[in-house]
């Protein structure tokens, strides 16, 4: 084996265990994996909702938001399909009363 073959089977083989490596990252958190995550409710997951212009027209679609399609991404998960958590912050104070 000359060192180009040998070069050539340590790069596939770090490739492989980086995968490797990602998937097990991914299984042992399903926030990070698409679609693992809740459902937007407002999409149903689907991450396209119908576009402001096939509401209200006469019966022809097509905007620069929804590009002909009549469907745009939608505002609530952004267009992931996914439910995203809404940062809270919470005090407490320990006065006595």
């Amino acid at each position: 084996m000359g060192p180009i073959v040998i070069t050539q089977l340590a790069t596939g083989l770090s490739v492989l265990a980086g995968a490797v490596f990602v998937k097990q990252v991914m299984d042992q958190n399903p926030m990070i994996g698409s679609g693992r995550g809740p459902r937007c409710s407002s999409c149903n997951g689907s991450g396209r909702v119908s576009c402001i212009c096939s509401r209200w027209s006469d019966g022809d679609v097509g905007c620069r938001t929804c590009a002909g399609s009549g469907r745009m991404a939608c505002n609530s998960c952004g267009g992931t399909g996914t439910g995203r958590p809404i940062p809270v912050q919470i005090s407490a104070s320990n006065r006595p009363r």
